[in-house]
């Protein structure tokens, strides 16, 4: 590859999320990040047929009432995000998006956590373990928001 090649290479991002709300929200905000190629992870392998472009990685479906599905998780995201290498990892919740940005945080990756807009009374408990890890932390109540965070900037409608 010559230098000019590395000039032009496109910076990478990572979208990962959930099944369901959360990966139609993270969706709905791709275009935001024109310019950059796209990756995708989330839970529900059939996602992979409405991914047009750019790349997608199953990873398995997991919850905090199984220990070792969650470990699984955890590592077949770190092992994403080290295959990927993108310089940005962005979420809308919930367990995957989490470990993503703890990793990434980890290896000086940016982040960004958008909480689904579900949660109306108070963040998920992704949403909540997330904060050290994010370094663009939203929500999408505005009562919800606060001056350190979850910030908000409006909801995906």
């Amino acid at each position: 590859m010559a230098l000019t090649d590395y000039k032009n290479k496109k910076k990478r991002i990572l979208f990962i999320s959930s099944s369901g709300g959360h990966w139609i929200q993270m969706r709905r905000l791709e275009s935001a990040f024109e310019g950059y190629e796209k990756y995708y992870a989330a839970t529900d392998p059939s996602y992979q047929q409405s991914v047009d472009y750019g790349y997608f990685f199953s990873v398995p479906e997991a919850s905090r009432w199984n220990k070792l599905k969650l470990i699984w998780q955890a590592l077949k995201i770190f092992g994403i995000i080290l295959y990927i290498k993108p310089a940005i990892v962005f979420s809308t919740g919930a367990a995957p998006g989490f470990f993503a940005l703890f990793f990434a945080k980890k290896l000086g990756i940016k982040t960004i956590w958008l909480d689904s807009i579900a949660n109306v009374e108070e963040l998920s408990l992704s949403g909540r373990k997330v904060k050290p890890y994010a370094d663009l932390w939203l929500t999408q109540w505005e009562h919800l928001a606060k001056p350190e965070g979850p910030y908000y900037y409006g909801a995906v409608l």
